[in-house]
């Protein structure tokens, strides 16, 4: 499952050679997956748990996708159960004025997990190449230069300890409109419509030209981007879990020895 949906670096990413209801990797339908997400979410929990332990290395996940691509959902099912001491969660939004009286990256880099954490964000650092470059918020050799600035950036906190792995949720554009119905027609859920949705919506073919050069451009090594098919939920939560999981276990994470010596510990 992990290597259908991996962008090798160097690679041309194409949203056009991407089937948004494919369930490559896995045999059988929703009905099946019960019972493996649930042991991908307790050894998540497992894995977890010895990351905090360590206390040495970090994760981050970062969560990209228009609007309705199931972000909030994913982290929800994906995480549901793990220790939330550990894990941080931020939602980027439209830069504060101090934070646009800054570097675009000075936002992120505050949010990065700490030692032990598992950092998720809900959008990220890439909306400066994403949302600025189709609304023309900033000039062309301005988010042009950015592609280097996050991988340079990336590397950096690759090379301080951080597994990044980040994934691009890709429904399509008839799928959208289903979820933006069913959000219109939900009380519940009404209150997260917004009139940009539908603004970004007749932007679609702009975004995916700035989706796919970000992630042909910035999918590494040291950060790979993995291209999800989100129109079904299911799918997209067990290979989100699975490529997290699988991270996490090859990492051979182990608990940290007491800063004393056990042999001269004596409990009255």
């Amino acid at each position: 499952m992990i290597k259908h949906h991996r962008v090798e670096p160097g690679s041309k990413f194409r949203v056009r050679e991407v089937d948004t209801d494919s369930t490559a990797g896995f045999r059988g339908g929703k009905a099946k997956t019960g019972k493996v997400f649930a042991d991908l979410n307790q050894r998540l929990h497992a894995q977890q748990n010895l990351l905090w332990a360590e206390d040495e290395r970090k994760v981050l996940v970062v969560l990209q996708g228009m609007d309705t691509s199931g972000k909030d959902g994913t982290i929800s099912h994906v995480f549901e159960g793990v220790n939330p001491l550990g894990v941080r969660v931020t939602a980027f939004k439209t830069p504060s004025q101090e934070e646009l009286d800054h570097d675009f990256l000075w936002r992120i880099h505050a949010k990065v997990p700490g030692a032990g954490e598992i950092g998720i964000f809900n959008r990220s650092h890439y909306e400066s190449v994403l949302v600025e470059r189709v609304h023309e918020l900033v000039a062309p050799k301005v988010w042009k230069a950015r592609y280097a600035q996050i991988n340079h950036f990336e590397r950096l906190l690759a090379e301080s300890g951080t597994r990044v792995l980040k994934f691009f949720l890709y429904i399509d554009r008839d799928e959208q409109r289903r979820r933006l119905e069913a959000r219109l027609a939900n009380p519940e859920k009404r209150w997260k419509f917004s009139a940009s949705d539908l603004d970004d919506r007749k932007r679609w073919d702009a975004y995916m030209a700035a989706y796919e050069e970000a992630i042909s451009r910035t999918s590494t090594e040291d950060a790979p981007w993995f291209v999800v098919p989100a129109n079904k939920k299911w799918y997209r939560n067990l290979v989100v879990a699975s490529v997290l999981v699988q991270t996490l276990e090859d990492m051979q994470l182990h608990y940290r020895e007491p800063a004393v010596d056990l042999r001269h510990v004596e409990i009255e």
